[in-house]
């Protein structure tokens, strides 16, 4: 089923996680998943909210890490793409403090890939790169 609808919008561009310590996630990401930090801005009246953005290097994509609007952090989900998914894997489990599956798999119809889990509970899902 396909239809044509129009519209303004281009591109997906920011997931946003949930997360209790906007500090202890950003170093998580940027330390352990070796992400980069694409924005940190105050804003509201006193400056007391706060947007952070991290990603991947050369990612146009980015992950926003907010804290919870009501109720928990956690129980968000997102794909990165991967060049090496055994080696990826190899690397965060010689870590010996991430929470991830114990080995990548593949099914029929799916790329090799692995999930992993932030302290808050949020998942991230390592696909291997699609073939250009």
């Amino acid at each position: 089923m396909t239809s044509t609808t129009d519209t303004t919008l281009t591109q997906l561009a920011v997931t946003m996680f949930t997360v209790a310590d906007q500090d202890a996630a950003r170093d998580f990401y940027v330390r352990v998943l070796g992400f980069e930090v694409r924005g940190d801005e105050r804003f509201g009246e006193d400056g007391t909210a706060r947007w952070l953005e991290v990603a991947p290097a050369g990612s146009a994509a980015r992950l926003a890490l907010n804290p919870p609007m009501g109720g928990s952090p956690g129980g968000g989900v997102v794909g990165v793409e991967s060049t090496d998914v055994l080696a990826e894997h190899a690397r965060l489990a010689a870590r010996g403090d991430v929470d991830l599956d114990p080995a990548p798999t593949r099914v029929p119809g799916a790329p090799l890939l692995f999930s992993l889990r932030d302290p808050d509970g949020n998942t991230v899902w390592v696909v291997e790169e699609r073939a250009a």
